[in-house]
């Protein structure tokens, strides 16, 4: 998926939502297990329930290696039916991979060639050579880990250079000298709100995967406010709050309904900043 591509996907859906399947065997409800693959029985009723309201799904490769072949199998389905049912909508492998290049050349082939995926999420920390084969897929994406939602992200991400450069800026800054950086996203978390202007100084115009709304409490308007662009620059995602927000027979409703509330805020934001 091409950037204008996405860009004309949220103009059209009026919305920046990723929904996160972070599928977790014992969450899903009871009634699924009776199923053979429950965990794409819940993935087919989520994507089914919320496609209308968002521009891309992240399934989270842990919650589907934690259950071995079974679990890889349910998640190979799951990106096949979005792809055939869903070929519009935006598919991020949260992979969190990195490594020595010819380690990361295997695992942009599983994730690229493979699967066939359109994004993965990688963490810079091994450096340009860990990022570089996942860079050779001129179609796809790679969603670069800058700064995260999660409480130890002040361990290392906000370290502070002599000069007073945060570690986190020193990647976005880096980063975009390489080649083929127009392929790059980043993740900053919505609880990092207010560190959006810091980083937009460095990437005003890349597109920016945020993950912490909901569950976590990050504010879609903070958001909003200090990291929209002109072409929106988001993927706002929520996972939890969405997938489990029933556990009975009416859970696929219940994340429809909790994915166009949000898909409504985002509309009013897109107004207001006369993307749409």
């Amino acid at each position: 998926m091409t950037r204008e591509d996405l860009i004309n996907s949220i103009r059209q859906r009026r919305s920046f939502l990723c929904v996160g399947l972070d599928t977790d065997l014992q969450k899903i409800p009871e009634h699924l297990h009776s199923e053979d693959d429950p965990i794409f029985a819940f993935n087919q009723a989520i994507v089914d329930a919320t496609a209308s309201s968002c521009v891309a799904f992240k399934p989270n490769l842990a919650f589907y290696e934690s259950m071995g072949s079974f679990g890889i199998q349910s998640l190979v389905k799951t990106v096949e039916y979005v792809k055939e049912q869903y070929p519009n909508h935006l598919i991020i492998a949260d992979a969190k991979r990195g490594d020595i290049g010819n380690t990361s050349d295997m695992y942009a082939k599983s994730f690229f060639r493979h699967m066939d995926v359109d994004a993965v999420t990688a963490s810079p920390y091994m450096g340009e050579d860990s990022i570089v084969p996942f860079l050779q897929y001129t179609d796809k994406w790679v969603v670069l880990l800058a700064l995260t939602s999660n409480k130890g992200a002040q361990d290392f991400q906000l370290m502070q250079s002599a000069d007073g450069e945060y570690l986190f800026e020193r990647v976005l800054r880096i980063s975009q000298t390489w080649d083929n950086a127009k392929q790059l996203m980043y993740v900053v978390g919505a609880t990092q709100a207010d560190m959006l202007k810091r980083v937009r100084a460095i990437v005003p115009d890349s597109f920016l995967l945020v993950p912490g709304i909901g569950a976590q409490k990050g504010s879609l308007d903070e958001v909003v406010a200090n990291g929209m662009n002109a072409d929106c620059g988001l993927l706002i995602n929520a996972s939890r709050s969405i997938i489990y927000a029933d556990s009975t027979e009416h859970f696929a409703s219940r994340a429809a309904d909790e994915a166009e509330k949000l898909r409504h805020q985002m509309e009013d934001a897109l107004i207001a900043k006369g993307i749409i």
